[in-house]
């Protein structure tokens, strides 16, 4: 089935509702409680949302200025999200939504239109406006998970997980590369239960390293939010057991992840 730009756009709005209905009630204070990434506030898990939206607005519609704006970066040393979000602690919760909310309008304007397959710079290589804003779901997920946690709020899984658990997946390779490891070529089996009963699979069927259970556990290990021993993921193999040890879905360093029972 060929990739709609549509149907992404639309779970990305989707997934940003889910996310602003958990900023919309917040007081002041609230947006400068701590959330479970070390140092960051639930404001600073906004103003990254926002600021990587505005870049990816213009990698799609104006890529020499981001390849020029990029060799900058490069230059000073590289992409920051810390400093990203220290540049931004100034503002009030009020502004940082109505960023969020502009931003966001403008990154799904921008890229419903496209054609899937249109490669996009990006600060790692090039990839197509379909991957592209797959990845502002799963950011957008990911980052609304910590503030779900941090103002204790369960939210219902829904099976736009499966752009998250198609990343996380994806992104095999990489977390091995992040965390200067040789990247595994042995096949793992992944088989997880969607939130609708579906039953998703990648991989090739009798792979001697599976991974299986929940699609939302499994999420929240390649995304970093949960230690996979907190989760009810059946992890078989050594290879599986070694990726799921540092799996990571996002780009930038590695991760430090959340340590084993934190959510208990």
């Amino acid at each position: 089935m060929p990739v709609s730009m549509d149907a992404l756009a639309d779970d990305l709005a989707a997934e940003s509702a889910v996310l602003r209905g958990l900023l919309a009630p917040l007081s002041e204070d609230d947006w400068r409680r701590a959330t479970p990434a070390a140092g960051w506030a639930i404001g600073d898990q906004v103003s990254h949302l926002a600021a990587f939206d505005d870049v990816a607005v213009q990698s799609a519609t104006d890529p020499d200025a981001f390849r020029a704006e990029l060799e900058k970066i490069v230059a000073a040393g590289g992409v920051s999200p810390d400093a990203i979000a220290e540049q931004h602690r100034g503002k009030s919760g009020a502004e940082l939504l109505a960023w969020f909310d502009d931003a966001r309008a403008r990154l799904i304007a921008s890229f419903r239109p496209l054609d899937p397959s249109l490669r996009v710079p990006w600060f790692g290589p090039a990839m197509s406006a379909a991957s592209s804003l797959t990845a502002r779901i799963m950011e957008t997920w990911a980052h609304g998970q910590d503030v779900a946690d941090t103002v204790g709020v369960q939210r219902e899984p829904t099976d736009r997980l499966r752009h998250v658990a198609h990343i996380g997946i994806g992104a095999r390779a990489y977390s091995y590369l992040v965390n200067g490891r040789e990247v595994s070529t042995s096949p793992v089996r992944v088989e997880l239960d969607a939130p609708s009963g579906a039953r998703w699979t990648w991989g090739p069927e009798g792979a001697e390293d599976q991974i299986s259970g929940p699609a939302l556990d499994f999420c929240l290990a390649v995304t970093q939010r949960r230690h996979r021993e907190d989760t009810a993921l059946v992890i078989t193999g050594p290879v599986a057991t070694e990726w799921m040890t540092f799996a990571q879905a996002f780009a930038g360093d590695a991760g430090t992840g959340r340590k084993a029972g934190e959510f208990a």
